[in-house]
C-alpha cells in the first residue's frame, strides 16, 4: 500500500499523542504517507550537464604532515576554492584543503589520529567525525566553534523557541581559531565521514562543500580476501542545485549566516536536481570484469535514495552488502535494491564479470525521477581482465547478538514537527544547548526507541547500535550490523540497542536531515 492511513500508522500516531495527525504531523510535514521523499525539490536556474560525460573522480588520500610511532598528525585548511562541476562553468565552494569531497584520511584501528584545522571560510564552523569513537571534546559538538582567521565571530539570532546561540545557557564551549581533533581510533574498520557541525548552519555549510570520507582499517578487515587499492572506491552521492552563475543555489534564510534556518517552503528538507558523485554530475567508472568494492555514502542533505542496478546481472542480486556505518557485517548480504537514508553508509561488493564485455551498467536511484533517476554510470572494459584474486566469504565478521532484556533502562525519543514550536523537536521540545534528554551511565546498555511523524534519519553520537526491532517486529533489510544512523519513515517506531563506553560528556541525538537539525532536531545526551 502506497497511501492513506493504514490502521498501524493511525496506532504509531496515537503513540505521538495525537500530533502526527494535526499540525505538529504529516499536514505540515509535506503530507508524506509514502516510502518516498522529505522534502522539495529545488530547482537548478542554469540547462543541466548531460550524464556521463565526466569521468569518476576519487578523492585524493591526505598525507600525515608528522607521522609517528602512536599517531598520524594531519593538517586541514577550510578554505574556499573554485571548482569546475558543471561545464563552462565554475562553482565557489566550501572546502577541506580546497576540493570537494575533502581529501579522504585514513587511519588505522588503535592508532590515534590528530587532526588540525584552520578556517579560512567567512563564517565559524565545526568538525564532526561521523562514526567516530571520540572523546566529547573532539566529538564536534554544534557550538565549539572554529572562528575564521581573522578571529571574527557570528552570532546568530537563534532558533525559534530556543535561547540564542552559541552563548546560549548550558553552552560550554568556548570559539577559538583553529581547532584540534584527537581521535583515538579504538574502534573496527568501518567507512566514517567527517562533516560539519555547526548548530543552526550544518546544512548550508555541507551543502557548499564541507565533506570528505575518513578510512579506517584493521587487521580482520585485511585478512578478508576482499577488492583492494583501486577496486576499493569510496562514492559520496549528494544532490544539489545550482544558479545561473554556476554557484550552489541554497533557500537559506539569511546568507550572511546571522539566522539559522530556511525558506518555509523548505522546512521538510531541500533536494537537488542534479547528483553529484565524488563532486561530478553522473559520472562515468570505467571497470574491468572483476569484483569491485563500493563504499556508498549519502551525503546529501534530505533526499533518500533507492540504488539498484540497470541492467541487473543475470540472476540478480547485484548488490552485495558486507559493511554498513559501523563497519563489517557478520554474513554479506545480497539485494537488487539498497535503500540509503542521509549519513547512512553501505559497504557493497559488485561482481562486473558477471556481465558480458562493453556492458553498460547504471547505477540508477528509484526514487527519483527526470535528472534525479540515474545516479552514475559503469562502463565494462572489452579487455580480457587479470584474474580476479578477490571473493566474498561466506563469513566476515563477529558480532554480538543484541540482547534487549539485558538493557538497564528503555528510553523513547519523539521526533515531531510541533506547531507552535518554531520547527522540528525531540520529545516535543527544540534544541537547547546543556539541556540533555538523557544521562547515561558508561559501560551500561540501553535499549531506545524511536518514534517519527515523517522522514526522519535519525543519528546517535560516540556508540554505534544494532536495530533490535520495527514497528514492533523484526529489523528491516537494511538495518544489519553496527549502526550509527538509522532511517525511520513517517509514523514509524525503531527500537535500537547500544553499549556506551569509555568516554564520558556530552553527545549528540539528531535528525540528520539537515534542514530538521538546524531547525531545532537534536538533544543531548550526557555520559558519565
Amino acid at each position: 500500500m502506497t497511501g492513506g492511513i493504514t490502521r498501524r500508522r493511525l496506532l504509531a500516531a496515537t503513540a505521538l499523542g495525537g500530533s502526527a495527525l494535526t499540525a505538529g504531523g504529516w499536514a505540515l510535514a509535506g503530507g508524506s504517507l509514502t516510502p518516498g521523499q522529505p522534502g522539495l525539490l529545488l530547482r537548478s536556474q542554469t540547462p543541466l550537464p548531460q550524464p556521463y560525460a565526466v569521468p569518476l573522480p576519487v578523492p585524493p588520500v591526505l598525507t600525515p604532515t608528522r607521522p609517528g610511532d602512536t599517531t598520524d598528525v594531519y593538517e586541514i585548511v577550510q578554505k574556499p576554492a573554485r571548482l569546475r562541476i558543471l561545464a563552462g562553468l565554475e562553482t565557489t565552494a566550501w572546502t577541506y584543503g580546497g576540493t570537494f569531497p575533502g581529501p579522504t584520511l585514513v587511519s588505522r584501528s588503535g592508532r590515534r589520529t590528530v587532526v588540525r584545522h584552520r578556517n579560512e571560510l567567512p563564517h565559524p564552523t565545526v568538525v564532526h567525525l561521523h562514526g567516530g569513537h571520540t572523546p566529547d571534546g573532539s566529538d564536534g559538538y554544534p557550538t565549539a566553534l572554529i572562528l575564521p582567521r581573522d578571529g571574527t565571530a557570528h552570532h546568530s539570532d537563534g532558533m525559534a523557541g530556543m535561547p540564542g546561540m552559541p552563548e546560549a545557557s548550558g553552552a560550554r564551549d568556548h570559539a577559538s581559531v583553529g581547532r584540534t581533533y584527537t581521535y583515538p581510533m579504538e574502534q573496527r574498520a568501518s567507512t566514517l565521514w567527517y562533516h560539519d557541525h555547526r548548530m543552526g548552519f550544518t546544512g548550508p555549510n555541507v551543502w557548499h562543500g564541507l565533506a570528505g570520507f575518513h578510512l579506517v582499517h584493521d587487521d580482520e578487515e585485511e585478512a578478508l580476501p576482499l577488492p583492494r587499492r583501486e577496486r576499493d572506491i569510496p562514492l559520496m552521492i549528494a544532490d544539489r542545485a545550482f544558479a545561473a552563475d554556476g554557484s550552489f543555489r541554497y533557500p537559506a534564510l539569511d546568507t550572511a549566516q546571522r539566522t539559522p534556518g530556511v525558506t518555509d517552503p523548505y522546512m521538510d528538507g531541500v533536494l537537488g536536481d542534479v547528483l553529484l558523485v565524488n563532486g561530478a554530475p553522473w559520472p562515468v567508472l570505467e571497470t574491468q570484469r572483476l569484483r569491485y568494492r563500493l563504499r556508498l555514502l549519502n551525503a546529501s542533505n534530505a533526499r533518500r535514495y533507492r540504488l539498484a542496478l540497470e541492467p541487473p546481472p543475470p540472476g540478480g542480486d547485484g548488490l552485495v552488502q558486507i559493511g554498513g556505518d559501523g563497519g563489517l557485517l557478520e554474513r554479506p548480504l545480497a539485494h537488487d535494491t539498497l535503500d540509503i537514508a542521509p549519513a547512512e553508509r553501505f559497504d557493497v561488493i559488485v561482481d562486473f564479470s558477471r556481465y558480458r564485455p562493453g556492458t553498460r551498467v547504471r547505477l540508477v536511484n528509484r526514487l527519483g525521477s527526470g535528472s534525479t533517476a540515474n545516479v552514475m554510470r559503469f562502463d565494462i572494459s572489452t579487455g580480457r581482465p587479470p584474474a580476479d584474486d578477490s571473493r566474498i566469504p561466506d563469513r566476515l565478521s563477529t558480532i554480538p547478538t543484541p540482547r534487549p532484556e539485558r538493557a538497564a533502562t528503555t528510553r523513547t525519543f519523539h521526533f515531531q514537527r510541533q506547531a507552535g514550536a518554531g520547527g522540528w523537536t525531540i520529545n516535543g521540545r527544540p534544541y537547547e544547548p546543556g539541556r540533555p534528554l538523557a544521562t547515561v551511565r558508561l559501560g551500561t546498555t540501553e535499549l531506545w526507541r524511536f518514534v517519527t511523524d515523517f522522514h526522519h534519519p535519525v543519528h546517535v553520537h560516540l556508540d554505534h547500535f544494532q536495530v533490535t526491532a520495527r514497528n514492533g517486529r523484526s529489523p528491516g533489510p537494511y538495518d544489519a550490523g553496527w549502526k550509527d544512523t538509522v532511517d525511520l519513515r513517517p509514523a514509524e517506531s525503531v527500537e535500537i540497542l547500544t553499549r556506551f563506553t569509555d568516554y564520558p560528556g556530552r553527545f549528540m541525538l539528531h535528525c540528520h536531515n539537515l534542514e530538521h537539525e538546524d531547525m531545532a532536531m537534536m538533544a543531548d545526551f550526557v555520559t558519565e
